[in-house]
């Protein structure tokens, strides 16, 4: 193992001074701004409704993006439903945005209309700071800009309105080339499930031969057990539904643990290299712990809503283990993964739903009624009004 790696080069430098004039005769004529059916929140009770969004013209150096596929988060669930404070609304959610460059401004060289790509979480950072200038700009100092329900300081402090859209507007240097051999549709979900799993295993060093627990088989979850097979690890899936254990060993895992059989766990005890922990409900890491090996770590990606129960310092000191968090992934190392994947022929297991099935689709996220990701075709949210709600 080697403990953590070199960060990705950075993708997202900081912006030259105010770039010189063109030559008249080589100016093209003025991009206008556009309107985008979508469909997103009014209120904290209101569902999902049709809206029209204003999508901004092309600067020099934006991506218009005709999107075709947006995957559905469960944090888009909390985020319309006000479950993590107070939005401003009307909001449109959707980070996993999958679709064809359809404009771009007069500076982009490395994207023409037709490519097809991808937005993930981030559609801006300060870039300057010691994170962005790293490649990491999930960690951006400064704040780094949400896909949606963001203030967009670089564009008159508007606010970000995400993928459940027919299209939208993103500077290049956040948009990511998605490989041709992948189907669109179940690469959508990789640009958020599939980096938050991706980056704590790279970070961690993982080699083949390793050992992988994953705790939860959501869609987080699944991504890490395909993922650290593509990485040529043994994964062994924890979880407390029996119901689990033959979808884990579909999906490619070597084992199943019962964490609720006493038994099963003490006899994982010392077998594991690194747990990827996906689960956003409290519980008890303790026993995760002492399946660790000596320099094992466990990385936190569920975001519990309540406290958690207390860590055992003795558990982590007694074997030199590490306790540690990971947000999503930076752009480069975004792409990174998305080359992976297309190497490997990593996808998301999704189910494609309309535009009328978005409300059902939430429901069906909260009650865990999903194997593993929906995606929204956006051919199915209709055309915009003549006039914007957001």
């Amino acid at each position: 193992m080697t403990p953590g790696r070199p960060v990705p080069p950075p993708l997202a430098k900081p912006l030259p001074g105010t770039p010189p004039l063109r030559d008249a005769s080589q100016t093209a004529p003025p991009a206008l701004p556009r309107l985008a059916a979508a469909f997103g929140a009014t209120a904290s009770g209101s569902g999902l409704v049709p809206l029209t969004v204003a999508r901004r013209a092309p600067k020099d150096d934006d991506v218009e993006i005709a999107i075709e596929f947006c995957g559905l988060c469960h944090s888009d669930v909390h985020a319309t439903r006000g479950e993590w404070g107070s939005p401003k609304y009307p909001l449109v959610p959707g980070h996993e945005i999958v679709g064809r460059v359809s404009r771009v401004g007069a500076a982009v060289d490395d994207f023409a209309p037709g490519d097809v790509v991808g937005v993930g979480c981030l559609v801006d950072s300060c870039r300057e700071c010691e994170s962005c200038l790293d490649g990491l700009e999930q960690y951006c100092e400064n704040g780094m800009t949400g896909t949606y329900g963001a203030t967009d300081a670089r564009n008159g402090d508007a606010i970000t309105q995400g993928g459940y859209a027919t299209s939208v507007v993103v500077d290049r240097r956040y948009v990511l080339r998605v490989p041709g051999n992948l189907d669109p549709a179940a690469v959508a979900p990789l640009l958020c499930a599939g980096i938050t799993t991706y980056s704590p295993l790279r970070h961690f060093g993982l080699e083949a031969g390793d050992v992988v627990g994953v705790v939860g088989l959501g869609g987080l979850g699944h991504m890490a057990v395909k993922l650290a097979k593509a990485m040529g690890a043994g994964v062994i899936v924890f979880t407390t539904s029996e119901s689990k254990v033959a979808a884990a060993k579909e999906l490619g895992a070597d084992g199943v643990v019962l964490s609720r059989d006493e038994a099963a766990m003490a006899a994982a005890g010392r077998t594991i290299d690194v747990i990827i922990d996906t689960v956003a409900a409290p519980h008890d890491l303790n026993p995760y712990f002492r399946t660790l090996r000596r320099d094992g770590a466990l990385f936190q990606l569920g975001l519990p809503s309540g406290l958690m129960p207390p860590v055992n310092p003795g558990a982590l000191i007694r074997r030199r283990i590490a306790y540690a968090g990971s947000l999503i992934g930076g752009i480069a190392e975004t792409q990174e993964m998305l080359d992976f994947c297309a190497e490997h022929n990593v996808v998301s297991d999704v189910e494609v739903v309309g535009a009328d099935q978005l409300n059902e689709a939430y429901d069906r996220m909260v009650a865990g009624d999903v194997k593993y990701r929906f995606v929204l075709d956006t051919s199915t949210l209709g055309t915009p009004s003549e006039k914007a709600d957001a």
